[in-house]
């Protein structure tokens, strides 16, 4: 019997035989170069697509991409029927698509609702007017994320990604809407799934109620520090938080569940950054002026390869209960394209795949030599804790995060780099109660700007008193420390974001 064998259950060693030969195949349903993409899939043993399907919005009808999402996954599946593919359900709402697609009646028989000849509401289903971050606490919305991935589920696709969970359960503060959807979801794939189960990540590091994990594994982009010292557009990775523990979904404890990390995209190249900023200044805008993968496409190819050699192995000693989602295909076109492809595509460059950027031997190469090489000189996974350890909510079960970090332009004046967002030098204190405090002294008058982020990283951060969570570097709020040595002291409460400031000159 294979290692990657499972049916109904996976026990962890099975979920990390898959997610040690992980790969980034966003969109591959749409590919254009599918039979070399399977070639690579194949030579490299990769086992875990991520990202294969998904919308973000109105790209087509959902019948088109429905069937399309379908054929490409038999096609992979033809090729080996152990690959488990993985849909995305995103963090973003569009008109276009909730009002152009007609509720399935089995959608309202799963809610208990009678029948309705209608399509899915717009009006009500996002956290604020204006924005695209839906609301899991509105019934539309958790009709909507189980139809989608209901569907995946039939199109043959084995696992989700829930996208950045901590934004759209912002009301959502016990997380009993969002554990009521994803267990409808593990229920349809114990019926429907082809192997009767669902594999369920988000960008998160602890989604833990009661003791019990909602989620699988745990996901994230990795971070980075550039290097100014060295020639070109360099840059190191740099330890963010720690996957947390609590009771899987198989029952068992785990001091660390499962990490999956990856180059994320988001913006590609930043045409204004590259006009406008130095390159000192641009050094610390996003990765070098572009988003992850754009930032990894611009690099020559000698240099692609010592990245991912560099990131395989740092992976392997920096996080014991890591793992690495090499970048098979991903998008470059949601800003500036990069070397003229719409796409990164790990396929060595040829007439199959004129438009590959020749990666694929050295993944093969890696994921042949595996982690457990590199794990036997691993760090100790007890050098990821940072305090406030299962800690649970009284009134909610709800899992307290073990770092938050206040961080903004007042750290360079406290000793810590500005805009640091994984700052051990100001990370926040577990004080009890549900907060979190740090207190500092500010040299010199002014106005700074601050935000605090949960785990330490930009996925959920917080900067107004009672506000809802936001992801990225912007957005912060203001303080004003009224005269030179000034001393401040930041409290922050998890459940209600209640931030208080204080000060005393």
């Amino acid at each position: 019997m294979s290692e990657g064998y499972f049916d109904g259950s996976m026990p962890r060693k099975v979920l990390e035989y898959y997610l040690s030969r992980a790969a980034t195949a966003q969109w591959i349903y749409l590919s254009d170069t599918l039979d070399d993409d399977i070639r690579v899939i194949l030579k490299a043993g990769i086992k875990f697509l991520g990202r294969a399907s998904g919308i973000w919005k109105a790209e087509m009808p959902d019948e088109q991409h429905f069937a399309l999402s379908k054929a490409s996954a038999g096609k992979i599946h033809d090729a080996d029927p152990e690959i488990i593919l993985q849909a995305c359900v995103f963090e973003a709402v569009y008109r276009e698509d909730l009002e152009s697609t007609k509720i399935p009646a089995f959608i309202f028989e799963a809610f208990g609702l009678p029948y309705e000849d209608r399509t899915f509401r717009f009006e009500g289903a996002r956290l604020e007017p204006g924005s695209c971050i839906p609301d899991i606490t509105n019934p539309e919305i958790q009709m909507w994320f189980f139809y989608r991935a209901a569907s995946y589920i039939d199109c043959g696709y084995e696992a989700l990604h829930m996208g950045q969970i901590h934004l759209y359960t912002a009301k959502d503060r016990d997380y009993s809407c969002i554990g009521k959807v994803l267990g409808m979801i593990r229920d349809y794939a114990r019926a429907h799934a082809r192997r009767h189960k669902v594999l369920i990540d988000a960008h998160s590091h602890s989604l833990v109620v009661n003791g019990k994990s909602l989620l699988d594994y745990n996901a994230m982009p990795l971070t980075r520090y550039p290097v100014l010292d060295r020639p070109g557009e360099k840059l190191v990775l740099v330890r963010e938080g720690k996957s947390g523990g609590g009771i899987s979904q198989e029952g068992v404890y785990e001091k660390a569940l499962p990490f999956l990390y990856e180059y994320d995209n988001w913006g590609g190249k930043d045409r204004w950054a590259h006009e406008n900023l130095t390159y000192e200044q641009r050094a610390w805008a996003q990765w070098w002026g572009y988003d992850q993968i754009a930032w990894f496409a611009s690099q020559d190819e000698q240099s692609r390869n010592a990245f991912l050699d560099y990131t395989f192995k740092w992976t392997a000693v920096n996080n014991p209960d890591g793992y690495f989602a090499f970048p098979l295909r991903r998008p470059l076109d949601s800003g500036e394209e990069v070397g003229g492809f719409p796409f990164y595509k790990l396929n060595n460059r040829s007439p199959a795949c004129p438009d590959g950027f020749s990666q694929e031997d050295e993944t093969a190469r890696l994921l042949k030599e595996g982690y457990g090489k590199y794990r036997a000189l691993a760090n100790p996974s007890d050098l990821l804790d940072f305090g406030g350890k299962d800690v649970d909510d009284p009134e909610t079960g709800v899992r307290l995060p073990e770092k938050v970090v206040l961080y903004g332009s007042f750290q360079p004046y406290v000793g810590a780099v500005e805009n640091d967002s994984n700052s051990e030098i100001t990370r926040m204190y577990y004080v009890g109660d549900g907060r979190y405090a740090l207190a500092f002294v500010l040299p010199f008058a002014g106005e700074y700007d601050f935000g605090i982020s949960t785990w330490g990283t930009l996925s959920a951060c917080v900067c107004e008193s009672g506000g809802y969570p936001y992801s990225g570097s912007g957005g912060k709020s203001r303080f004003t420390v009224p005269a030179d040595n000034t001393v401040v002291k930041v409290t922050f409460t998890y459940m209600t974001n209640e931030i208080i400031i204080e000060m005393l000159s």
